[in-house]
């Protein structure tokens, strides 16, 4: 069943428009504007035409990583309070586990669907086509003109970067030239393989329902043609897409669907009175359990050393969260095995994460080529 895609953006864009101005851009001035994107997902009970938000800020991973944050304390809230009913998860029956060491405890509803909404057309191949538009000379730049360190990247194109090569793995536009952090186009690709868990949330949910039904994008930033491209069965994922694997994974692709709906803080709404478009660094976190106003990843007001001004979604605590989860829900052997090794890129590289693993190698060894993998931040995993 295909939900309104003008009522799932309506929900996302009301929740942002209820925040504070403490997280949103400055007002307009004669000088500038200053515009941001947004992301939210809304869950939407199948038998029912109103959707329930979750989440609302400024980007499509942020919007991922907070999402994940829900799930997690969803789960602790499970385990603190047996005889709480969650719209959103419940637990597993002992016959449906099958995971090792009895893990993935939790599954969401099977009666829910996930939507996401999007004000701008994600970074890298699906938004090619309207990067090429707004150029003056929409005439590709030559790869010899490319930069050196990015030559030493095969595959791995900086977001804006020659952009007539189509269909191609790329890192995010404006990141420096040492990072491997892809595009959100490549990671939401992915998504449709390893659902919208990330690492530490699969060892405790089951991902077969938490993949998305679609992505709703503005009218002006839908490119048909370069969403089938990325996302599509037809499209750069053909080579993967009758693939089967198992721990519940599959290839769910999303529909791309287009609103009439527009935010009134994207680059699209600056005034013309103001002379000046300037991007925000203010991101905005929201769900029912947190509400973060983040500058460059930061709490807003804490220095980028202070240990007080981590995010609740950035990885580590994250991976404390899963860790009180683990705990109350009484997995002794697990938790010796953490303290033992407590290295997180240890845990990603063991026999918990198999099979996700498996469906991420076979995807990028088969579509998503040149994927090479991000090390990220290899941290101690200690309870919070």
């Amino acid at each position: 069943m295909d939900h309104d895609a003008d009522q799932i953006a309506e929900a996302v864009l009301k929740t942002y428009d209820s925040l504070s101005a403490k997280y949103k851009p400055v007002k307009a001035t004669e000088d500038f504007f200053q515009w941001v994107p947004l992301s939210g997902i809304v869950v939407v009970r199948v038998a029912e035409a109103n959707g329930s938000i979750l989440h609302d800020w400024h980007a499509e991973i942020v919007a991922l990583r907070a999402f994940n944050h829900f799930l997690l304390h969803e789960c602790l809230a499970l385990v603190h309070s047996p005889n709480r009913i969650s719209p959103i998860i419940r637990r597993r029956a002992v016959e449906e586990i099958s995971e090792p060491n009895g893990l993935q405890p939790f599954s969401i509803h099977d009666d829910l669907q996930l939507h996401m909404y999007s004000s701008e057309a994600p970074c890298g191949d699906a938004s090619m086509e309207l990067l090429m538009e707004a150029q003056v000379d929409a005439t590709p730049w030559p790869i010899d003109q490319l930069h050196s360190a990015t030559k030493k990247l095969p595959g791995l194109l900086r977001g804006r970067e020659s952009f007539a090569e189509l269909g191609i793995v790329r890192r995010k536009p404006g990141a420096t030239l040492a990072t491997l952090s892809k595009s959100c186009s490549d990671k939401l690709a992915l998504k449709q393989y390893t659902s919208l868990l990330s690492s530490c949330t699969s060892l405790l949910v089951n991902p077969a329902n938490a993949y998305l039904e679609s992505i709703i994008l503005p009218k002006s930033q839908h490119v048909q043609g370069a969403c089938e491209r990325c996302f599509a069965p037809e499209g750069r994922l053909k080579p993967v897409a009758r693939h089967r694997w198992t721990g519940g994974y599959a290839f769910r692709p999303f529909k791309v669907r287009s609103t009439n709906l527009d935010f009134e803080y994207s680059r699209r709404s600056k005034p013309v009175s103001s002379r000046e478009l300037r991007t925000s660094n203010v991101a905005a976190v929201f769900h029912p359990y947190v509400q973060e106003a983040l500058i460059l990843g930061r709490l807003q007001g804490r220095q980028k050393l202070d240990p007080k001004g981590a995010s609740a979604i950035c990885s580590k605590r994250m991976w404390a969260t899963t860790l009180q989860v683990l705990a109350a829900l009484g997995t002794p052997k697990l938790l010796q095995q953490i303290s033992e090794s407590p290295r997180v890129r240890d845990w990603k590289d063991s026999r918990l994460f198999a099979d996700r693993r498996r469906v991420k190698a076979d995807v990028t060894a088969e579509a998503l080529r040149g994927w090479i993998r991000n090390e990220g931040d290899d941290f101690e995993i200690e309870p919070g």
